[in-house]
Parts: C-alpha cells; structure tokens; sequence
C-alpha cells in the first residue's frame, strides 16, 4: 500500500494549552478514503522522544483523545489522532455526504490506521513508533499489511468482542444488538443509528455488518479467515495491555483472547483497578478523559517508555 498523502487544511495551526502546536492534515487512503488527522508535536526546543498514533475506538471521535494527546506532546511525544473515514471530522470532509452513501467495512479503517502510521513513520523513520490502541484501536492493527516500521502498542481497554466473552450483564444486551437491532435498523436506516440507541455510535453498514460476523464468532477477528490469522501471527512488535478491572465490555478473557490472535509478539497484561490509585471507577472509555492525567496518564508513559526500549524496529 504507497504511503499516505496529505494536505493541510485550512488555519492549520493553532495553539492549544500545553503550548505543543496542533495541526490538522487530510490523509487519502486507499479506496477513496479521506480521513481527518490532528498532529501534535511538542513544544518547541524539546527533543522528539516517541511518535505516537492513537487507535481510536469504535464509534469514538479523535476529539476525545485530545486532551491525551496534548498531554502526551508535552512530554515529548509527536502524537497523531485520526478519525475513520466516515466519522467525526472525516464525515465532515465531505459536506454534502451522509452515513448512508458511506461504503467503507473494518477493512477500509484498517488501512486508514494503517496509512496514518506510514505518514508518521515517514516524518522521522529513526524515532520509535508507537501505537496507543483503544479498543478497536488495538484490534485492526494485526491486520495492517505492513507493520515493520512499528516499535510497539499499548493497548488500552481492548479485547475480543466475541460476546461470551463480554462482561455477564452484558451478553443479553450484546444478543439483543446483534439479532435484534442491527439486522432489522440497519437496512431501514442505511447506516447503524447507535447514537440514538445509546450504543457505540452512527456507524457505516459495512462495518457494522462485519463487526457483527465479528462478535458473533468464537475467533472475533479470526473470522475473517486463514490470510487475516497469519497476519496476527506474523506481528513482531511487542505489546502490553492495560486490562481495567472494572471494564464494562472487555474482560480479561477477552484481553487473553486478542493478544492470542499475536501469536508472535512479545505480550503481556498489566491489570488496573481503580482503588489501586484512589479512583472509584475508570471503565471501557475512562481511560482518556482529563481527570485521570495525575493519576492513570504517568502510567501510559511509563508503558510507552519500556515499550520503546524492548526492541528496534520490528522485522
């Protein structure tokens, strides 16, 4: 796949809290994809330690990581934050477009990660990169068709979806979605309305019918066949996931299951409860939010840190 091309957007810079500069950029990726990026870099003298692009979620906007991101450019992280085609900032690229015309599938998102690594990779081929992977974020990258320029992935709060893997008290409502509401909204809608259901946001039919095929399977990603497990296989980058306690959604056996998908990457799971670090809850999505930069935000660093220094660039 050729490297993403890129063009800035209008007002590019701005400066935001931290004083790091945010520019926005326009990946095009393969199959027509325009995909919305920010680029955060550090302040200016400071040294780039890391390139880091952040993974989002399913049905998670690029701006709720952006409180993350400044705080990691203050570090000394460049930091790239995107949004899958057909999302957020990326629907927005095409004024006149509505969900409904979006042909995209995992696939297609798949290769929009893929192109924002290359793009980052391409600004400083010698500074680590490293994957912040959320969910999702952590699944697609065993896809990617080439991830020898990837130094390592922290993986927050990612799992399988297989849904008996889910959390108990949500299996039923994972059959409901399944069975109930996707088959029968989705057609009527030509797109999945999660926003309105109160689950994981509008999403492209394409995707929402994989992610089914997905989380109906015992192999979640593995469904996708012999090609797409070889995949997972021959990834080399190391990997440490961050497995909340109190996750809602991804379970411990979850997190199993997915780092089994990488049979050939170094792994391992650090477990997080809440009352380890005087929280009383942190769940699926409250990793990222800006209460926790005092607390749970020093231990993505650390991670990062130990991540970059494992190991060169994968082979």
């Amino acid at each position: 796949m050729p490297a993403a091309r890129y063009q800035q957007a209008p007002a590019a810079i701005e400066m935001i809290a931290s004083g790091a500069p945010v520019s926005a950029l326009q990946l095009h990726t393969p199959r027509g994809g325009r995909v919305a990026a920010q680029l955060y870099q550090p302040p200016a003298g400071r040294p780039v330690r890391w390139q880091v692009v952040i993974g989002p979620a399913m049905g998670v906007p690029q701006r709720f990581y952006a409180g993350f991101a400044t705080w990691l450019a203050a570090q000394g992280a460049r930091v790239l934050s995107f949004d899958y085609r057909g999302q957020a900032d990326s629907l927005a690229l095409l004024p006149h477009a509505r969900l409904r015309q979006i042909d995209a599938t995992l696939h297609d998102w798949r290769a929009d990660y893929e192109a924002a690594t290359l793009h980052l990779h391409a600004l400083a081929p010698d500074v680590p990169l490293l994957l912040v992977g959320h969910s999702l974020g952590a699944q697609l990258p065993g896809l990617f068709e080439r991830s020898g320029h990837i130094d390592g992935l922290l993986a927050v709060a990612a799992g399988s979806g297989y849904w008996r893997q889910n959390a108990p008290r949500l299996r039923s409502r994972a059959l409901l979605m399944w069975y109930g509401m996707v088959p029968l909204l989705t057609p009527l809608f030509g797109y999945f309305p999660g926003r309105r259901l109160g689950a994981v946001g509008d999403l492209p039919a394409g995707v929402i019918r994989q992610w089914r095929r997905w989380c109906l399977h015992p192999h979640y990603s593995g469904a996708e066949g012999p090609e797409a497990r070889q995949r997972y296989a021959a990834v080399r980058f190391p990997i440490h996931a961050l497995s909340v306690t109190d996750d809602e959604m991804m379970t411990l056996p979850g997190t199993q299951s997915l780092l089994a998908l990488y049979a050939g990457a170094p792994h391992g799971i650090e477990r997080v409860a809440p009352a380890d670090h005087g929280l009383p809850r942190i769940g699926h999505l409250g990793w990222f939010h800006p209460r926790f930069e005092a607390t749970l935000w020093p231990l993505t660093l650390r991670a990062l840190g130990e991540l970059a220094a494992r190991t060169g660039p994968a082979t």
